[in-house]
């Protein structure tokens, strides 16, 4: 499909629902009880969220949608416990709670964050930052979660709510056009089939030209085609008997750079030693690129580009057993599809010394998962879910590269290419339960034993036997290793008040053992890396006052991890390449708060802050690398600050039609992205300012005109060194001041 350059019409349907983006425990949070309090779903139940003893946020998807915040990757922006790694592809990015993330390519590491998405844990990181269909909210629970999550949830979850069957027949239609040839178009039909079946199917098509400009191919680059369907049947065959069906497809191509040069040079740790590089520079001189802070040119032979399909499908049983007991089957199937093309040295020029090459690669993944559990009645003297989790997932990748370099002014060209993959299996037995000792005293008590397995192959052809830049001789290689662990929580919970708990938990995360398996693996790689481990002390305050219009919690923690995994950035015959290791010893820790209050029924106010020291404790070098101690240096991605705040406030001016005035604001302290601690990939501190105004028509219609970025505040969302030499960027969508028109219709 063609990009939305002229969506002036698509751009007058459409809107959002809720006043404000709802954080914490924001009264527009979407799923509420009779009180009007929020239900989420953190313990696999639904309850109150000032009752539950874990730190969480809420964000209504909605409201998300109605300010342009439509993947993870946006979100992160205004929820001040979270971070994102960007990158030129999908299996490149990944998500950030607490300071702690993955870094890696590779398909036999997990994420330390658990996406779940209607009860189905998607297993790589890759298939999480597609667009976000038919969200109702999203849940993130931060710190180990580990007890009912799962293995790879040693930092945090993420847990996104699709929308359920409404019951009466209902649609939608929204659209949206934004400054920069950006465009959206969104339907939904939801109902009753029958007077015991209902459904909902929801429809997405959305574009983006891009901001950056490739001097070369004379394109905007940098953007995205998308659509998708999500659909989903809820059966009730009987009062004891649910049984919702669920699927969805979703294809996205984007076409982002990699990376957009910031400096010809490179500055070095800890000396702060600069060496500059007359040769690119005069490189980039010639293609017509003139590297900063804030570039948005890049000049490459060709676009490159990243095509995913992701989709699949799941059976959810819920069974009432009699007596408040509730059995829960939950099967799904899921694959992924991703293929990228992206050019690999990032110039156009060939030149002694900066070789050019071309990628193309191929991930070919699927999962099978089966859930069961068992959640007791609430009430008595104990309660209690208990459950047995299987996942096999398997990965076929393959990539070839493409070299060519001036040897004696002649261009020769290398190629390799590599076929590799994994297979995983996954079984655990989980149980978590509470011990009511008194009305107002609740201890706490869960684990989860499990046990990995873990193979994998890989078979690398290269026509050179002593490698090129970014091309290692032929390898073939294949291991495969068990694992049997666990994940414990054990805490106490106090009620002070009616409407105020506090409570204090003790968690030991676990995340499986990994292969570093890629295109340049070599012989150090088959070594298995060692399980990453965790204890978490954390201690929280949640409430709420004058009837509900006040509400907030405070939380404060201390993690220590324990081998932890993460990529180090290496050199291989001048090119960069990576080495996933056991890095040692690390911590996060840190104060959150969030506050949210409702003065008055037209004025919504929230505000949510995270402090967060995450650093290196101890780095295990490499051998036979360059590698300068780290330790005390700051974990990438984890920002010490971070604050997000917002006011809406609606105005009536007739019976069914208001208007509303929105404005939103966050910060971000300088943020390193590099745990090699380099002193050029640090992102100074900056601030974001938004806004909006909207016409109401009561439930009807709403009609947004929105501005994003008012300051023009321009910021880089991933430093990271050049193929070669030098430092790129890469450009976030408000890079630059924008605005945009946003409408919904529903009937």
């Amino acid at each position: 499909m063609g990009r939305l350059h002229g969506w002036m019409v698509a751009g007058l349907l459409a809107g959002v629902a809720q006043p404000a983006l709802a954080q914490a425990q924001d009264a527009e949070a979407p799923a509420k009880d009779g009180a009007g309090d929020i239900v989420v779903t953190a313990r696999f139940r639904n309850e109150n969220l000032q009752d539950v003893p874990i730190a969480v946020s809420v964000v209504n998807g909605d409201v998300a949608a109605s300010r342009n915040l439509n993947t993870l990757q946006d979100l992160s922006t205004v929820i001040p416990t979270v971070d994102f790694r960007t990158g030129q592809s999908n299996k490149d990015r990944t998500v950030f709670i607490r300071g702690v993330g993955t870094i890696t390519t590779s398909p036999g590491v997990e994420s330390s964050v658990s996406t779940v998405i209607d009860g189905v844990v998607l297993v790589r990181p890759g298939q999480a930052t597609l667009d976000l269909l038919d969200l109702d909210h999203l849940e993130v629970l931060r710190g180990p979660q580990g007890t009912l999550f799962g293995k790879n949830a040693s930092a945090g979850v993420i847990n996104l709510v699709t929308k359920s069957p409404t019951k009466t027949q209902t649609g939608s239609l929204e659209g949206g056009y934004y400054e920069g040839g950006e465009g959206r178009i969104k339907g939904t039909v939801s109902g009753p089939i029958t007077s015991n079946i209902g459904y909902t199917l929801s429809g997405l098509y959305a574009a983006y030209r891009g901001n950056v400009y490739n001097v070369g191919t004379r394109d905007w680059v940098n953007g995205y085609d998308r659509w998708g369907v999500r659909g989903k049947i809820v059966a009730k065959p009987n009062d004891d008997v649910t049984i919702t069906f669920a699927g969805d497809y979703l294809y996205n191509r984007d076409d982002t750079p990699q990376g957009v040069y910031v400096s010809s040079s490179r500055v070095a740790y800890p000396t702060g030693v600069v060496t500059p590089n007359a040769t690119l520079a005069g490189l980039l001189t010639q293609e017509g690129i003139t590297p900063s802070a804030n570039n948005t040119r890049v000049n490459t032979n060709f676009d490159a580009e990243v095509r995913d399909r992701n989709y699949g499908g799941s059976i959810t049983l819920d069974w009432g057993l009699g007596g408040g007991y509730t059995l829960t089957s939950i099967t799904a199937y899921r694959e992924w599809k991703n293929r990228q093309t992206p050019d690999w040295d990032a110039r156009a020029v060939l030149a002694t010394g900066f070789p050019q090459g071309r990628d193309d690669g191929s991930v070919d993944f699927d999962q099978f998962s089966q859930e069961i559990r068992l959640a007791s009645p609430q009430g008595g003297l104990v309660d209690y879910v208990v459950g047995a989790y299987l996942l096999s997932a398997d990965t076929d990748e393959r990539y070839q590269r493409s070299v060519t370099q001036l040897i004696g002014g002649a261009p020769v060209t290398n190629n390799g290419v590599a076929n590799y993959g994994i297979r995983a299996q996954n079984h655990a037995l989980f149980g978590e339960a509470n011990l009511h000792a008194t009305d107002k005293l609740t201890f706490i008590a869960g684990g989860r034993l499990i046990h990995d397995s873990l193979s994998y192959f890989h078979q690398r052809a290269s026509d050179t036997a002593t490698g090129v830049p970014g091309i290692r001789p032929s390898f073939a290689s294949n291991g495969k290793t068990d694992r049997v662990d666990y994940s414990a929580r054990a805490g106490v919970q106090y009620k002070l008040a009616p409407n105020a708990n506090t409570y204090f938990t003790f968690s030991r995360g676990y995340k499986g053992p990994a292969y570093n398996v890629f295109f340049n693996m070599q012989a150090f790689d088959t070594q298995p890396l060692a399980p990453e481990t965790s204890t978490s002390y954390e201690v929280g305050l949640k409430g709420s006052l004058f009837g509900g219009r006040v509400s907030g919690g405070i939380a404060a923690y201390v993690t220590n991890y324990d081998g932890f995994q993460a990529n180090f950035t290496d050199t291989y015959l001048g090119a960069i390449v990576t080495r996933l290791i056991n890095a040692g010893k690390v911590q996060t820790k840190g104060v959150e708060a969030d506050l949210n209050a409702r003065p008055t029924d037209r004025l919504t106010l929230n505000f949510a802050v995270a402090r967060t020291d995450a650093h290196i404790q101890h780095f295990n070098c490499p051998a036979a690398t360059t590698c300068t101690s780290i330790d005390g240096g700051a974990l990438p991605f984890a920002p010490d600050w971070k604050l997000s705040g917002g006011a809406a406030w609606k105005l009536p001016i007739t019976d069914g039609l208001a208007v509303e005035l929105q404005t939103d604001a966050s910060y971000k302290s300088k943020t390193q992205y590099a745990i090699t601690q380099n002193p050029d990939t640090i992102q100074p501190a900056y601030g974001i300012w938004n806004a909006s105004i909207a016409l109401i028509g009561g439930e009807r219609w709403e009609l947004r005109a929105l501005v994003k970025n008012i300051l023009d505040q321009h910021y880089s969302n991933y430093l990271v060194y050049g193929t070669t030499a030098g430092v790129v960027r890469y450009v976030p969508r408000d890079n630059d001041r924008y605005v945009g028109l946003n409408a919904r219709i529903r009937y």
